[in-house]
């Protein structure tokens, strides 16, 4: 798995007026917490940036007053003007202490219905797990080759080795429905089609005359 090394600096000062002054130095302060002791740090904002800004789910490696942390991202603050990051959350991984995460989903196969003319639909970008920190993994594979038009793959479905999902298990993560081309093409179909109620009248008709003949 991939991992971010960060390089910071140990927060001595806390309070409003010593965040303001490390924001103007173009750092960001943060806190490691999870593990023995909870550590105030900052670091410059470019070095969380390969960390903050993508979809991948990555270990983040911050090294703080000759002390190294495993990390994973939890919590992040940005200015609401602005939209850069100012504060960021981290939680540090314990060998023995199960931790909850967000592992995206990785789709893998072209589905039956997609083949026959259906467009795919995702509906879910990741999963939340909990388990240990040597279960992590950048994401969780999930196979939709068998999946057919007008059915849906849910989270009870996907199978997470040595996790527990902590999603809704009747949450669909991707479908296939039927596009505009097939729809027209059924529509097409059912027009076409002969009525059975039309051919029954038909006969019926025709012995109308018959009767009012007998009449005069």
């Amino acid at each position: 798995m991939k991992t971010i090394t960060i390089e910071g600096q140990l927060r001595t000062e806390l309070g409003k007026k010593a965040t303001r002054q490390l924001r103007s130095q173009e750092l960001v302060p943060g806190v490691i917490y999870g593990g023995a002791q909870e550590v105030s740090f900052s670091a410059p904002a470019k070095a969380f940036k390969n960390l903050v800004y993508t979809p991948q789910f990555q270990l983040a490696e911050v090294k703080v007053d000759g002390k190294s942390y495993t990390c994973i991202l939890k919590d992040l603050q940005f200015d609401k003007v602005k939209d850069n990051l100012i504060h960021i959350d981290l939680l540090e991984l314990v060998e023995d202490k199960k931790v909850l995460a967000d592992l995206p989903i990785k789709f893998n196969g072209i589905p039956v219905g997609v083949k026959e003319g259906g467009k795919l639909v995702t509906k879910m970008k990741s999963l939340k797990v909990k388990t240990l920190p040597k279960h992590l993994k950048e994401n969780i594979e999930v196979d939709i080759s068998d999946l057919k038009l007008n059915e849906n793959i849910r989270v009870q479905d996907v199978k997470a080795d040595n996790m527990e999902i902590m999603n809704s298990p009747r949450i669909p993560i991707a479908s296939v429905v039927l596009t505009r081309q097939l729809k027209q093409e059924e529509a097409a179909t059912t027009t076409a089609a002969p009525a059975p109620a039309a051919k029954a009248a038909a006969p019926a008709a025709a012995k109308a005359p018959a009767k009012e003949e007998k009449k005069k």
